[in-house]
């Protein structure tokens, strides 16, 4: 098989992004900072560029890939049920909290595009990055925003506050499981809740269900407060 048709095959996306993911797990290991993803998604980007191989190749496998992002969501539920009583008992409190984070991150994003003369469109764009990818994408895309950046900003909220969240968190004094998942699952959506559920399953659960409840809260209250700045 020639290279050139190797390269049309989905198993050449696939295969790049386990080696690269192997890889990121080592370096994770040493400098557990590092989100496996962030180290992964930058390798598969410089040698990509590096061989000159266009993007199209390698999303073959890719979009594979991606495919299995949804079971492996949905895998998030099995926490969620082992610690829904611990869930249940704080769920006022949590509710609150996922609000507030939620209406923060709609409206702190729409101020900042709106401050630098930002267009509409590129405001619709940032708003709902704070959310889970299909979400976000959705209101988007519905609201005239580009999808396209909108993801690219959505990952990098996630990676950002996976790598820097919990730390921080726990520099101002949030130590609780609870407001720790809540915080993580609301502003940086399944990429933090799988960073923290490393360290604790019940902040993962909290954290999955706090992404959820985000998603459905960001999705009804965007327009009246995309209103806000038109």
């Amino acid at each position: 098989m020639s290279p050139d048709s190797l390269l049309q095959q989905p198993l050449f996306g696939i295969a790049l992004s386990v080696v690269c993911y192997s890889l990121a797990l080592a370096l994770y290991r040493k400098w557990s900072w590092l989100h496996p993803l962030f180290i992964t998604s930058g390798l598969i980007i410089v040698f990509l560029l590096s061989a000159n191989i266009p993007y199209e190749a390698y999303r073959k496998g890719g979009d594979m890939l991606v495919f299995f992002l949804g079971p492996a969501t949905v895998a998030l539920g099995i926490p969620l049920y082992k610690n829904a009583r611990r869930i249940r008992s704080s769920l006022p409190s949590i509710l609150g909290g996922i609000t507030a984070g939620s209406v923060s991150a709609l409206i702190l994003s729409a101020a900042f595009v709106w401050s630098l003369g930002g267009s509409q469109e590129l405001m619709v764009t940032m708003m709902p990055k704070s959310v889970t990818s299909p979400i976000a994408l959705e209101i988007s895309r519905q609201a005239g925003g580009i999808p396209e950046l909108t993801a690219v900003l959505t990952v990098l909220t996630g990676l950002i506050g996976s790598m820097f969240g919990p730390g921080l968190l726990r520099l101002c004094g949030v130590h609780d499981d609870i407001a720790l998942g809540t915080a993580i699952g609301t502003a940086a959506h399944g990429i933090g809740t799988a960073r923290i559920i490393r360290d604790s399953e019940l902040q993962g659960s909290v954290s999955g269900f706090a992404m959820g409840a985000a998603a459905i809260i960001t999705s009804i209250l965007f327009i009246p407060l995309y209103g806000l700045f038109r």
